[in-house]
């Protein structure tokens, strides 16, 4: 198989192409990217902690991700996680004529549910028939964009997946009823970004593993992105390291280090899982970090089989589609080292990362193992 190109650009170039200033997020960025054509998809995601151990989680979609290829069907979700474990969730769907994407700046109306914000303060309105919850978010670290955020495939360029945290961190505010009246009020930390694209992740991406986490004074957006088999498998890093609303850099100086231990197979899933992953970071200060997540037990796990029904359900497993998506929780630590000795280090016993995999479970090891 002949390998096809794929690439994380940073030159000046692209950004003149892509219409980006380097380092600076622009309003427009934060809303409509695609047109909704075929292969295209698009959500705006809001994720807020509470220190009782209550999880809010908004989306804002223009169509499914498991269903790129058909026109745009509006559809919003909501999760919420109390601190027993419980969870409820909904869906709302609404027709085009119900809902609205702006391009000018974040501003998504989906039914009675809306987003909308500015780069630095957002609103989101949850309304179904279970559920409804209404959250304010506002930044406490600037907009950030993993290079130009975008990853190409393709030898011309023509596919690509594109991420931006627009509030990397950022004081949350919800209130919210739930199982037939019941009532929260909440204060916490908060955390949005915008997805797009125009061709299915499961045709670039062979699996991916991301997270973040609020560790003391530190705030982390992590990702180590694998590419598919036409693509080599290349790996692909996202990152960004920050303390207080300073942010101390990130992968644009592509000094990022992923390493793993503790493999097991998941048995629900049938894929490789790491119970730990590290991130070995050095800053243009030549200040070197290095933050671990270590597997404590699973929020989620999912086949994207059962998702599908009919004829698609038939089709995914026709051409061995198995994709699979695992939720973690456990211990973030982050630890600044001087000459190999740690100097500084602060722990979160809380944090939630995930496992998304597209791929053939082992095909990417195998691969780079026969290289």
């Amino acid at each position: 198989m002949r390998i096809q190109k794929s690439i994380h650009p940073d030159d000046d170039l692209h950004y003149e192409k892509m219409g980006l200033k380097k380092d600076v997020v622009e309003l427009w960025e934060d809303g409509m990217r695609t047109d909704g054509s075929k292969g295209t998809y698009e959500w705006w995601y809001y994720d807020s902690h509470y220190p009782d151990g209550t999880i809010l989680v908004l989306f804002f979609f223009s169509k499914s991700p498991i269903s790129v290829n058909g026109p745009i069907q509006p559809m919003a979700t909501a999760e919420l996680t109390l601190p027993d474990g419980t969870k409820f969730s909904e869906e709302v769907h609404a027709t085009i004529e119900e809902s609205s994407y702006a391009t000018e700046r974040c501003d998504v109306k989906i039914g009675d549910c809306r987003c909308f914000g500015d780069l630095k303060h957002y609103e989101v309105v949850f309304k179904g028939k279970q559920i409804q919850a209404k959250l304010t978010m506002d930044g406490t670290i600037r907009a950030w964009r993993s290079q130009t955020g975008s990853i190409f495939f393709g030898d011309k360029e023509e596919y690509y997946f594109a991420w931006l945290p627009a509030i990397p961190e950022g004081k949350a505010v919800a209130e919210a009823s739930y199982d037939n009246g019941k009532s929260l009020k909440l204060e916490g930390s908060g955390y949005h970004d915008h997805n797009w694209g125009n061709l299915s992740m499961l045709q670039l991406m062979h699996h991916w593993y991301w997270g973040r986490a609020k560790i003391g004074d530190y705030k982390v957006i992590s990702a180590w992105i694998t590419g598919e088999k036409k693509y080599g498998y290349k790996d692909f890093d996202v990152f960004m390291l920050a303390k207080g609303e300073e942010i101390l850099g990130d992968n644009s100086n592509h000094t990022l280090k992923f390493l793993s231990s503790d493999e097991y197979v998941d048995e629900h899933t049938g894929k490789p899982v790491y119970g730990k992953v590290v991130y070995e970071y050095t800053t243009e200060r030549g200040e070197t970090y290095r933050i671990t997540y270590a597997r404590r037990s699973d929020i989620s796990k999912q086949n994207f089989l059962d998702l599908l029904s009919g004829v698609t359900k038939l089709g995914a497993k026709l051409i061995g589609f198995s994709g699979s998506y695992l939720r973690f929780e456990g211990t973030a630590t982050v630890e600044k080292l001087e000459n190999g000795v740690v100097v500084e280090s602060a722990s979160e016993d809380s944090a939630v990362w995930e496992l998304m995999y597209f791929g053939k479970a082992g095909a990417d090891k195998k691969f780079k193992a026969g290289k």
